[in-house]
């Protein structure tokens, strides 16, 4: 095992990605942070970071919580009235 520093963060993200997020975390038995630098690292190397049964329950996470986002939204999510009334 590799010892690591980690730090508390506070980041933004849209509000059904983050549980679907926290749904998989919780299955796979994982912080929401483990996951997140598992994907990431994964990322980093250009490797999809999920099999075929993860995908799966990813699907289902995303029906549960509404989340119709997809990697071609990434850069055209804006907020909206929300951000406004803060």
């Amino acid at each position: 095992m590799k010892v690591v520093k980690r730090v508390q963060t506070g980041v933004r993200i849209e509000a059904r990605t983050l549980k679907v997020l926290k749904g998989l975390a919780e299955y796979l038995d994982l912080s929401l942070g483990e996951l997140l630098e598992g994907v990431i690292l994964h990322a980093f190397e250009g490797r999809a970071p999920f099999g075929k049964a993860t995908l799966e329950r990813i699907e289902k996470l995303k029906s549960v919580y509404g989340l119709d986002l997809s990697a071609a939204d990434a850069h055209s999510l804006s907020e909206g009235a929300e951000k406004a009334d803060r």
